[in-house]
């Protein structure tokens, strides 16, 4: 009996091993559909030309789930790996260092600790997960 118990707990660890190889999701960026937002050409705008629009957030919120969320947590929310992104400062200011990160990344002593996203992903959806955030900042 106990050696038939031991292969079943063999079994189920095996069966288990996929789901945690791929618990953290895919981690190439996932395209972002901004169908009915204003196109903004290629150079980019200073401050979020989205903030407050509601068909914006509601695509950043998916946005920032697929791109976002493995390392800076669930609504944002951070468990330790990267930064809480509820405390971006609001408005401009925030909007500049938000622009800053996504488009340069973030690399100390050679280590990327976020790869940059300019020419990745599109300044438009970049833009739907700043409005977003602002939707769950705290201060």
């Amino acid at each position: 009996m106990k050696r038939a118990l031991k292969r079943l707990l063999a079994v189920s660890a095996l069966l288990a091993v996929p789901q945690w190889v791929t618990a953290h999701g895919d981690v190439t960026p996932q395209v972002i559909d901004v169908t009915g937002l204003k196109p903004l050409g290629e150079a980019w705008v200073k401050t979020n030309p989205y903030r407050g629009d509601a068909t914006a957030i509601k695509i950043g919120s998916s946005a920032y789930n697929q791109n976002c969320a493995r390392c800076h947590g669930l609504g944002a929310i951070s468990g330790g790996i990267a930064p809480d992104l509820r405390y971006l400062p609001p408005g401009d200011e925030g909007d500049e260092y938000f622009t800053q990160r996504v488009r340069n990344g973030a690399v100390r002593d050679g280590r990327v600790y976020m790869p940059k996203f300019e020419g990745i992903l599109s300044q438009e959806g970049l833009w739907t997960i700043r409005s977003w955030l602002e939707t769950v900042r705290v201060d």
